[in-house]
């Protein structure tokens, strides 16, 4: 029930319930929420705490499939009449639990609602520039009329007439299909290859030249942007009826027999897609959910595929850089290709002595963790996780400090 950034869902069902495909199965009434549907038909054999990716336990609805994606009434194509109205487009978007698919999981609809008119500029993301990952690649070559359509529905949504698809050198067939498939409406952007060009905030600056301030968000400067997949999912809603109930998954790594990419069930546990890849021929010494630079490791293939998985990884040993005494030589590296212009040496120092007010003077928080400073660092540093660690404890103060102000201002009413 936690698929998203935001508030979880409660479930809606209950055990022994026979459940369709495409039935909600999950929904809170927060506003940075959305609702989780059924990926299969069947009946609901348990609503108890199960293994989430991210390591903890999360509320989930387990259904046993009865293997015949039997569709429920809800799943049918919209009427014309409502692909003309942003207000109704952004809630068949909200019912049809679209989150960022790029793996943000920001819940979609919340972000058109507060970037309305905020944003000039609609910018799809199809860089994916982390090595091994090529579902969205896949998504463009296998699907590009339905890809095409969802921008513009997402473009209209803003009331506007124009989107930019960035597009990564290295996918010349990609570039060409839609670049023949797009008209005036749509502009193909070829960009240099190179990490982490699909962060975010470096593909706004790499296609309008804008740089989102520390502290930002892409609105502030007139941007949105949105995934390849969020987009092909926005179309499947609006056309199909469809909400989201699997996605395109990279499973690869030189664990893996055959490295492929997979339409995956969400909830679909991650041994099941080992398998349909052939299996492991070596023993895998860490599994991945996500690309080798970003990705999260896995200590259990039990943990189901997510709306934000976009591959899985193993590797063997041979991939398997780390050293027992991680040192930091003062070389500097790290501070030469952080894309953000951050100091990790410094953030990883004040981190390990959990000096919180330096590291916010570090501005800690705006490190998008894309690995690049662990990948060159020659004293092999943590230098990644340890910034994800500084962000925690900084939330765990905040929250702290928060908390305690509740308190006093309760014990002032009190008087």
């Amino acid at each position: 029930m936690s698929l998203h950034i935001g508030a979880p869902c409660t479930p809606t069902v209950t055990v022994g319930e026979t459940v369709s495909l495409g039935q909600v199965i999950g929904d809170s009434k927060a506003p940075i929420s959305a609702p989780i549907h059924a990926s299969v038909s069947g009946k609901v054999v348990a609503v108890e705490p199960r293994l989430h990716p991210n390591g903890s336990k999360v509320m989930s609805v387990v259904i046993e499939n009865d293997g015949l994606d039997t569709l429920h009434e809800s799943v049918v194509p919209h009427d014309k009449e409502d692909l003309t109205d942003p207000e109704v487009l952004t809630g068949i978007i909200r019912r049809a639990g679209i989150v960022g698919m790029g793996g943000a999981t920001f819940p979609t609809a919340f972000k058109i609602s507060s970037g309305l008119n905020k944003v000039d500029t609609v910018i799809i993301n199809a860089a994916e520039c982390e090595p091994y990952i090529t579902s969205d690649h896949r998504t463009m070559l296998e699907h590009p009329d339905e890809l095409l359509e969802g921008i513009r529905i997402l473009t209209k949504v803003f009331g506007l007439s124009v989107a930019h698809v960035g597009i990564e050198k290295n996918k010349p067939d990609a570039i060409d299909l839609l670049s023949k498939k797009c008209g005036d409406d749509i502009k193909i952007v070829p960009l240099p290859t190179r990490y982490p060009q699909g962060a975010e905030k470096q593909l706004i600056q790499s296609i309008t030249g804008r740089q989102v301030p520390p502290g930002g968000l892409p609105a502030d400067v007139g941007c949105v942007v949105f995934n390849v997949f969020t987009a092909y999912s926005v179309y499947r809603a609006v056309y199909e009826g469809m909400p989201v109930i699997e996605r395109v998954v990279t499973v690869a790594g030189d664990s893996v027999n055959t490295p492929s990419n997979f339409i995956c069930r969400i909830g679909t546990p991650l041994e099941y897609v080992f398998e349909a890849a052939g299996g492991f021929k070596a023993a895998p010494r860490k599994v991945l959910m996500g690309g080798p630079m970003m990705g999260v490791a896995q200590f259990d293939l039990s943990a189901p595929v997510i709306k934000a998985t976009n591959a899985i990884l193993a590797f063997s040993g041979k991939e398997d850089k780390s050293v027992k005494n991680p040192t930091c030589i003062r070389c500097g590296k790290c501070s030469e290709v952080c894309p953000m212009c951050l100091v990790p040496m410094y953030m990883y120092m004040y981190e390990r002595k959990s000096d919180l007010v330096s590291l916010e003077r570090l501005h800690v928080t705006d490190c998008i963790e894309c690995g690049a400073c662990t990948y060159v660092c020659p004293g092999r540093l943590h230098l990644t996780q340890s910034f994800r660690t500084a962000k925690e404890k900084l939330r765990a103060e905040k929250a702290k400090k928060q908390a305690a102000a509740e308190k006093a201002e309760k014990e002032v009413q009190k008087v």
